[in-house]
């Protein structure tokens, strides 16, 4: 694995040209509670790997190979590891997301376990964002954890995926359960918030994170190749666009973790990513490689961005009104509002 994991670069940061006035900002207080250690950096390491279809065994012992690579990489060990949606099975699994699925608790020990195995005398904790698929009492979720390791009681967080895509090559909802939140939660390294692939494609997702206190937004992500008629995919163009307009429409940063690799035919288009909270592009690995892309953030830079254009705080005046338009449009849509009391 070691061999065939390429290390990528940074990119020129360009915050001139950066989107700045695209809608809703997050200002320095989020449910009236002031951002956490705003000076603190944070290290960062974007993981892309091709899993073996179905064989969570096998792409455990590729994690562990990923882990022992950068624990052996001169930089020394990042504080937080990302790694794509459904990483540890494939993407593509449909009707065998049951036999691929773990619990959280499981997923904990063996990543503890792995952890110990890579990483022996390299570090004592550090916090991993890894997506998987779930199995919760038997309900099935698209699921990733936040996780710190090294430590007992190291669930964070587990985000469930909202918006699963149902059309074209995409078949989720037929196998597993849509989540019902957006959490914003504390680690060492920041406030955060998980979104899974095409939970970020909706504005709204970004809003409640941002409007949470969320500084680092972690996507994992699963995205097919699309429109191939230029040098790169359609698809990596648009979550190069997305990302950097949610990271600057809502100051904060964006860690975007892309799975690659094929399934049936379907190629998945890695180019993980950091973006800066002025929609600033910091890294970017390529999209059709094994890869690891590293960067250091600096918590300070949400404070600023969100100082310039302060217009959560907008926002958080009209909550109110918001609220009632969203209310009149389930009142509006009762075949909706049955289907999310009812589910």
């Amino acid at each position: 694995m070691k061999k065939k994991t390429r290390v990528a670069k940074p990119v020129s940061s360009d915050r001139l040209s950066a989107p700045r006035a695209l809608g809703l900002l997050a200002s320095p207080r989020a449910n009236g509670s002031v951002l956490r250690k705003p000076g603190q950096t944070v290290s960062l390491a974007l993981a892309q790997f091709a899993p073996r279809k179905g064989d969570v065994e096998a792409n455990l012992r590729t994690v562990e190979g990923i882990l022992a690579s950068i624990a052996a990489e001169a930089a020394g060990f990042p504080d937080v590891v990302v790694f794509p949606e459904t990483c540890l099975s494939g993407y593509f699994v449909e009707g065998g997301a049951r036999e691929v699925a773990l619990s959280a608790r499981e997923l904990d020990r063996r990543l503890q376990k792995i952890a110990r195995a890579a990483c022996a005398g390299k570090r004592t904790s550090f916090d991993v964002v890894i997506g998987f698929y779930e199995d919760d009492g038997g309900k099935l979720y698209n699921s990733a954890a936040y996780l710190t390791l090294g430590k007992a009681g190291s669930i964070r967080h587990v985000h469930r995926k909202l918006f699963l895509p149902t059309y074209g090559i995409f078949d989720e909802e037929r196998f597993v359960s849509r989540g019902r939140s957006i959490s914003a939660f504390d680690t060492p390294h920041g406030r955060a918030c998980i979104l899974i692939c095409e939970d970020a494609c909706h504005a709204v997702s970004l809003t409640v994170a941002a409007l949470r206190g969320a500084q680092i937004i972690y996507i994992p992500s699963a995205s097919p190749g699309r429109g191939l008629e230029s040098s790169e995919p359609a698809n990596v163009r648009l979550w190069r666009d997305i990302t950097r307009v949610a990271a600057a429409e809502h100051g904060v940063f964006v860690a975007y973790a892309g799975l690659i690799g094929f399934e049936g035919g379907k190629g998945f288009t890695g180019a993980s990513k950091i973006v800066g909270p002025f929609g600033d592009l910091r890294i970017e690995a390529p999209f059709d490689s094994a890869a690891i892309a590293r960067a250091t953030i600096s918590l300070q830079d949400v404070s600023v961005a969100r100082a310039a254009l302060p217009a959560l705080g907008d926002l958080e005046s009209n909550l109110a009104e918001f609220s009632a338009m969203f209310e009149q449009e389930m009142i509006r849509r009762p075949e909706r509002r049955g289907r999310h009391v009812n589910s």
